[in-house]
């Protein structure tokens, strides 16, 4: 949730119309001076998938139009501010049309649709809650997708679906999809990297599937590491204290 030059917050958020049985989703905003009271932005919504780049309702048998999660973060070099959506791509197989969605702002108000940071074909219906970090001085796009959302051919080779992380170059992309590799199993979902008090990176995800089911429940910071073979990974409990 960043926070504009004059102070003022800006938090993201995606709304949904289930009109005709299938949900149109939009990026809103709202901003407040003091994290309790907020005030919804009227221009609704702030940013609409691009028929340019994007897939939109109706234009094959998705399930409703894809264009949520907003991750908002500043320009590296100061200028202005970017936007990473959960997308599809308006092209290719049906299965395999998940992108990373763009969009740009000078003011994070008024934002403008960009081409993909990423090319469909990769394996994976949806890249859900995108999100772009450094972590030891490497970029790392973290983004999540069950198994049944990934493509046939993914699905063949991929024994389950989670956190996947794949390794970038540059914050702002291109980010090579295709060559992810899962962070967990489907038994968490939605990670967020974020910084302890000691400053170390962890990873929040909420527990998705347990013993009865669907969980919905926040679990505990997860250490994470780069692996020897350069990948994301994450770190138990056993394995941290030893190092420690």
């Amino acid at each position: 949730m960043p926070r504009a030059p004059d102070g003022v917050w800006h938090m993201f958020y995606t709304g949904a119309s289930g009109a005709g049985g299938a949900p149109m989703q939009r990026i809103g905003l709202a901003t407040s001076e003091d994290l309790v009271q907020w005030e919804k932005q009227r221009d609704f919504p702030l940013i609409a998938a691009d028929s340019r780049w994007y897939e939109r309702l109706g234009d094959t048998d998705w399930p409703g139009e894809t264009w949520r999660d907003p991750w908002v973060f500043p320009d590296p070099g100061g200028d202005g501010w970017h936007m990473l959506i959960t997308a599809r791509a308006n092209h290719g197989p049906v299965d395999d049309r998940g992108v990373i969605g763009h969009a740009r702002s000078c003011d994070l108000v008024h934002w403008e649709a960009q081409r993909p940071l990423s090319s469909p074909g990769a394996g994976f219906g949806q890249l859900e809650v995108p999100q772009v970090e450094e972590v030891d001085g490497r970029v790392v796009l973290l983004f999540s997708c069950l198994r049944g959302q990934l493509s046939a051919s993914r699905r063949r080779n991929a024994g389950t679906g989670g956190v996947w992380a794949a390794v970038s170059d540059s914050l702002l992309g291109p980010y090579d999809v295709a060559q992810a590799r899962p962070v967990t199993d489907d038994s968490l979902y939605s990670g967020r990297l974020v910084r302890d008090r000691n400053g170390d990176v962890v990873m929040l995800a909420f527990h998705n599937q347990g013993a009865h089911g669907f969980v919905g429940t926040i679990g505990d910071p997860i250490p994470v590491r780069w692996s020897t073979g350069g990948w994301l990974e994450t770190v138990s409990h056993d394995v941290e204290a030893e190092r420690r």
